[in-house]
């Protein structure tokens, strides 16, 4: 079956599609991940970067990591809707974006290419940040909703009706392009509001099967031999949906993605190549990950 964002796999493994049909929920089917990152290991790349006139973020570093990851591991651009597996057919990351004002915030969605270098990733989430901020800027989900809210009762027929849509059929490209719950990644800086990581729910509404929160720093200590040390650490709490890999699988996935965060560096050039998802025919002519 098809989807506008994505295509149905048929090369699964039995016991996948039956996890499906057992935990057929996000909440169902979650798992809960924490990583500390050596936020001195972070800030020495930042600091290195900015000696070159680069604004590097931690946002960046963090995104930039998770795409080089799924370059090499495409079942984390997978997802589940209404008991079937699809494979992504472009890759796309959701964050939420505090306003000028410091009162509100809103949810912007960023497309990336697999093989985008994290000069690339920084360049695009500098661009999306400083549009939502300008006076006056919405994104299409501020657009969308504000559509959706201005009618009385509109808002539980609407969200009903695209819930229906999405599950049984497939929404038009462009409700789930104004989506931010329709996307491979959902990030979440809780350090900009002097807060720690959380393991932030899954949406049912959309496909999201990866959520990641970026608490304030801390200390922690740590055994090094003989000897005990205290590091800043920034801790990620991350969300999987468990029914796009098995534990095995996500368990080496996020042992690799350590290594990006120790040396950010290997985010500089493009991969050699990128692994494609077996299952995906055509990439979406609009967002092609290439």
């Amino acid at each position: 079956m098809y989807r506008s964002d994505g295509y149905r796999v048929l090369t699964n493994d039995p016991m996948y599609e039956i996890a499906a049909y057992v935990m057929d929920k996000r909440y169902d089917a979650s798992n809960y991940i924490k990583q500390d990152l050596d936020l001195e290991l972070l800030q020495d790349y930042i600091r290195k970067c900015r000696r070159k006139g680069i604004a590097m973020s931690h946002m960046a570093i963090i995104i930039a990591g998770y795409i080089r990851l799924v370059s090499q591991n495409p079942y984390l651009n997978r997802f589940v809707m209404n008991k079937r597996i699809y494979a992504r057919n472009h890759f796309c990351v959701s964050f939420v974006t505090l306003t000028n004002s410091g009162e509100g915030s809103t949810v912007n969605k960023v497309y990336f290419n697999l093989d985008d270098d994290i000069f690339t990733v920084n360049d695009k989430l500098s661009r999306a940040i400083e549009k939502s901020q300008e006076t006056g800027s919405e994104t299409p989900m501020d657009v969308l909703a504000k559509k959706i809210v201005r009618i009385p009762g509109l808002v539980s027929i609407a969200v009903s009706f695209l819930k229906f849509i999405d599950k049984h059929f497939t929404l038009p490209f462009s409700i789930i392009d104004a989506s931010p719950f329709h996307t491979s990644l959902f990030v979440t800086n809780l350090a900009s509001i002097r807060t720690g990581a959380v393991y932030h729910h899954i949406y049912e509404f959309g496909t999201t099967g990866i959520f990641a929160s970026m608490g304030q720093p801390v200390k922690k200590l740590f055994k090094n031999g003989e000897t005990i040390e205290e590091h800043k650490v920034m801790e990620l709490g991350i969300v999987t949906d468990e029914r796009i890999a098995d534990g095995h699988y996500y368990g080496r996935c996020f042992k690799e993605l350590k290594k990006f965060y120790r040396n950010p560096e290997l985010l500089e050039t493009k991969p050699e190549t990128v692994i494609r998802d077996k299952d995906i025919k055509h990439k979406n002519p609009k967002f092609i990950c290439r």
